[in-house]
Parts: C-alpha cells; structure tokens; sequence
C-alpha cells in the first residue's frame, strides 16, 4: 500500500486551517517541499522551515492568518487527480479557478508548476489539485 502524499499535506494544511491552527508540520519529500514552495510563492503560506528531528525531516509551515473570517475559510484545498484515477490536461485545457483568483498545481514534464507558469511554457500535465 503505498501513500499518498499530496493528499497528506493538502488534508494537513485544511484541517490546520479549519482549526484555526497557525502552524502545520509535515513530512519533508521533494513534492511537499516543491507544493509548499509554491504556497509561500503565491501568498497562501506566511513562512516555512525546515525541521530535523532524529533521521526525519519536517516542513513546518506557518499559515495565513485573517482576523475577521468568520463563516468562511480562507484556505481551500482541493485534490483532482489521485492514484487510482489520474486526471491530466493540455496547456489549452486547464482550467481556471475562480476566474483566475486561484491556482491550480501541475505535474509537469518540467516540474511541479501553477496553471499559470504552464500557460506561459506552452505545457500540459497532471492536474494535483485547486487551490483557492
């Protein structure tokens, strides 16, 4: 059985957010640290650093805080494609979120990229999931 882990951090950083939580800690992978990197990159994450702790490393990331959300989460997170049903998408049919508001990540043939970085290089991929 094998783990998801873009399905882990999505439910960890949505959970920390429901919660009100400041701060989420996961597990440190290529892909994690490249998804919180684009987080930071975009505005949906304030800070991350990378924790050690006896042979396993951690991302701990400090998210966005609004004082006055009351009803409304300010962090949605969304899975799209996964291991049992892999949705993919060419550079002239990727969608856009809230007409463009929020983003959708890519797994490229490049790398892990947003709808709009793969717009710009002419590239389609996996869609991983909407973020907005």
């Amino acid at each position: 059985m094998t783990r998801d882990t873009i399905a882990e951090i999505i439910t960890s950083i949505r959970n920390a957010d429901m919660n009100r939580k400041r701060i989420v800690r996961v597990a440190s992978s290529n892909i994690t640290e490249t998804i919180v990197k684009i987080l930071l990159r975009e505005g949906f994450i304030e800070n991350v650093r990378k924790h050690q702790e006896s042979n396993q490393s951690f991302l701990v990331s400090t998210l966005r805080y609004r004082r006055n959300r009351k009803s409304r989460n300010f962090l949605n997170l969304k899975r799209i494609s996964r291991p049992g049903l892999r949705i993919y998408s060419n550079h002239q049919r990727i969608p856009r979120i809230l007409g463009g508001i929020g983003i959708v990540i890519l797994s490229t043939s490049q790398g892990i990229m947003t709808d709009r970085e793969a717009r710009l290089e002419g590239i389609g991929g996996e869609i991983l999931c909407y973020i907005w």
